[in-house]
């Protein structure tokens, strides 16, 4: 969208986060509440000459990028980066989004393997990781001249359990426009539906270390086999699931209205077979189904944002390839 068009106020009819002049809600079903802290987020943008958010292609990142590549054109750039615990589809998925919004989209590499405090994996591996890649970020702003760094935290993220990357947030100075709003997780999703975001949807998806329980050290073998287990069952049609590594053994965790398909045989068979070929000793389905944070410190795990469906089409006859 055009910058000056969006400042002036005079295309609303193309902009995402209008409502009618009634106040009412829109055809997109944006409410007026919500445009309004959306809105908010975008103007406050507007008053940064340039901007580098740290992207990961999740929808609160790309909510952010959204607003900001509307309030400043080509003035804003994603920015997403790649290590060891970023599975190689989130990688695709965020620079497919970044295409969908139409902003520029630039990668740093670096390793959170070269930091012992983060492989010890205690309970502050989430600050040590998010310092060094909030780092990166000022780095590579700093080299394409750009003062703010934004990153996607939201307004129920405070609340939510331990959460100790916050911390390096606060540090480092980075810019939340979606928490200085207001805006929490469901109009996080509302805003990505306005603005016709792929991954408005989208579950939640945490670095791969956090596959690793607490107290085990990080280690890219880990790393490695953990991705390659969970692309195996985004392969096979799940949607809903987490592989956790406790030193060798795979504790498989599938989403509740998903768990009727994981009880096949079959796939007992299939997963063991595959995973034992990934390098795993032992391989067992958790019995309560995924949950967040089930191997963080404390057992802090948060309601997850997506409303079950119904299944009756379960296929316990499914074929998994050998």
């Amino acid at each position: 969208m055009d910058r000056e068009a969006t400042a002036s106020g005079a295309d609303d009819s193309a902009d995402p986060l209008a409502v009618g002049e009634t106040g009412s809600v829109s055809a997109d079903g944006l409410d007026p509440d919500t445009a309004a802290k959306a809105r908010a987020a975008r103007e406050s943008l507007r008053g940064r000459e340039r901007v580098l958010i740290a992207f990961s292609g999740g929808v609160d990142s790309s909510v952010v990028a959204a607003l900001a590549h509307d309030a400043l054109g080509d003035d804003a750039v994603a920015c997403t980066a790649r290590s060891e615990t970023l599975p190689a589809a989130e990688l695709d998925d965020a620079r497919r989004v970044a295409a969908e919004i139409g902003i520029r989209h630039d990668t740093v590499t670096f390793s959170e393997l070269d930091d012992p405090d983060f492989v010890a994996n205690d309970g502050d591996r989430c600050y040590h990781c998010r310092t060094m890649r909030l780092g990166r970020m000022y780095d590579r702003a700093h080299e394409l001249g750009i003062e703010t760094v934004c990153d996607g935290t939201n307004a129920d993220d405070p609340g939510e359990g331990h959460r100790p990357g916050l911390r390096a947030v606060d540090e480092l100075d980075v810019r939340s426009p979606l928490l200085d709003a207001g805006i929490g997780k469901p109009e996080v999703r509302a805003i990505a539906g306005a603005y016709g975001l792929s991954v408005a949807d989208k579950p939640s998806m945490a670095c791969l270390s956090s596959r690793i329980p607490t107290g085990l050290e990080v280690t890219e073998e880990r790393l490695t086999r953990v991705e390659k287990a969970e692309r195996l069952l985004r392969e096979w049609g799940f949607e809903g699931f987490r592989v956790r590594d406790h030193d060798g053994l795979a504790r498989v965790e599938i989403a509740p209205d998903e768990l009727e398909r994981a009880l096949d045989p079959a796939f007992a068979e299939a997963v063991h077979e595959h995973l034992a070929d990934l390098g795993f000793e032992y391989v067992t389905l958790d019995m309560a189904g995924y949950r967040t944070g089930s191997v963080s410190p404390g057992g802090e795990a948060t309601a997850d944002d997506e409303e079950p469906t119904d299944d009756d089409g379960v296929n316990l006859g499914r074929q998994y390839p050998r």
